[in-house]
């Protein structure tokens, strides 16, 4: 075991034992359910016959809403970064899903869009301005010697994108993908919470809410986590492996 595995091990441990002996102090399970019940319910959740269903009734809805986003923020930040109009016209919209508290975005689409597809969408309007916002300063930052180089050698945009923006684009875009991906769990169960979606992960967080069951509460968040973690890291190899093919083009 290296050093950085050894030491988020024992961050997660002391985390563990100052849970455990916060949860002996409150010593009511209704407020603050121990790591030791916790486990022993997600244990109980993991094996029951809806564990499933409701895991992937939300992995695919974030997940969808969240590779949308990530394709076409791409598009967009490629198509501003090209033409000045374009992004622009982009700004207002770009700095108002910035700003606007996602609660807001989440009633507004109640009243538009079916609990399906809602998920979806927040997922997909939480993660775009970041994937977007993170490419465009990619495309910015790339080197003015090659552009210009490029430019009086009438080179292929095609050869530019592959040579020149995409070795520069791609720290932000690994960054993007990222914080994208945990702000598309966070917005995506929000929303489900919010919606009070039937078979979903959040609601079930709304259920142990209303029945204050405080071990469900924590045991379906350690699921949450678990798959924004997973996702993160399935996400990461995948973008590894697509740009070590681009670099052999």
């Amino acid at each position: 075991m290296n050093k950085k595995l050894l030491y988020k091990f024992l961050s997660v441990l002391f985390a563990l034992i100052l849970w455990q002996l916060v949860a002996i102090i409150v010593n009511a399970d209704f407020l603050l359910a121990s790591p030791i019940s916790v486990i022993k319910r997600l244990s109980e959740l993991v094996f029951s016959n809806s564990f499933l269903s409701t895991v992937l009734f939300s992995f695919l809805r974030i997940s969808g809403g969240f590779l949308s986003a990530f394709l076409i923020g791409i598009v967009f930040a490629v198509i501003s970064g090209r033409f000045k109009l374009f992004e622009y016209l982009l700004w207002p919209f770009v700095v108002t899903v910035k700003s606007v508290p996602i609660a807001s975005f989440i009633i507004l689409c109640l009243i538009w869009l079916s609990f399906g597809q809602l998920t979806v969408f927040i997922a997909f309007l939480i993660v775009f301005p970041v994937v977007y916002s993170n490419v465009l300063q990619g495309i910015k930052s790339a080197s003015k010697n090659l552009v210009e180089v490029a430019n009086l050698y009438n080179i292929p945009f095609k050869r530019r994108l592959i040579y020149i923006y995409i070795p520069s684009i791609k720290p932000f875009l690994v960054s993007a993908s990222n914080v994208g991906i945990g702000m598309a769990w966070k917005a995506g169960v929000a929303a489900e919470v919010i919606g009070v979606i039937d078979g979903s992960i959040g609601g079930k967080l709304y259920d142990a809410k209303i029945y204050l069951l405080n071990s469900d509460l924590l045991a379906w968040t350690v699921v949450i986590i678990a798959l924004s973690v997973l996702s993160e890291k399935i996400f990461s190899m995948l973008l590894k492996i697509i740009f070590e093919r681009i670099e052999k083009i």
